[in-house]
């Protein structure tokens, strides 16, 4: 399974993902990376800037729902 399709796999299920999450889950280290290809796949994906309780800023992806036959699966 690619990365992409892990993190599709995971917004799907899970509602949304950080960073954190995705290398603490799967390794995955560069999630933006990914996000992006994502997106350009035809993926609405969008981005949450959000505050830890130590002040550092991070961002949650959340996957917007739409029709199956306007998705693939990473952009190539």
């Amino acid at each position: 399974m690619t990365q992409c399709e892990i993190i599709l796999k995971h917004l799907k299920s899970q509602g949304s993902i950080t960073p954190l999450e995705a290398l603490a889950s799967y390794g995955i280290m560069r999630l933006s990376a990914r996000i992006d290809e994502l997106r350009k796949s035809g993926h609405d994906i969008n981005t949450d800037r959000e505050t830890s309780g130590a002040g550092k800023t991070y961002a949650r992806y959340r996957l917007v729902a739409r029709k199956p036959e306007q998705q693939r699966l990473c952009w190539t």
